[in-house]
């Protein structure tokens, strides 16, 4: 994957994530759970493609 397309990936992600915490530091009944499914879903399929990316880049994984 090329680099820019990992950088987009991992600033996207940064974003993701800090929504993901403002959302889950409400009081329960007030988690919009609507938007923090989909939030949950996209973060962790972004950290999955950063983390696969990572590993691939590795010179002992040649």
């Amino acid at each position: 994957m090329s680099t820019g397309f990992i950088t987009i990936t991992v600033i996207l992600s940064i974003v993701i994530w800090i929504e993901v915490s403002r959302e889950a530091v409400k009081p329960s009944e007030k988690i919009k759970w609507k938007k923090m499914m989909p939030l949950l879903s996209v973060g962790t399929l972004s950290t999955l493609i950063i983390t696969i990316s990572f590993f691939k880049n590795l010179s002992f994984f040649g």
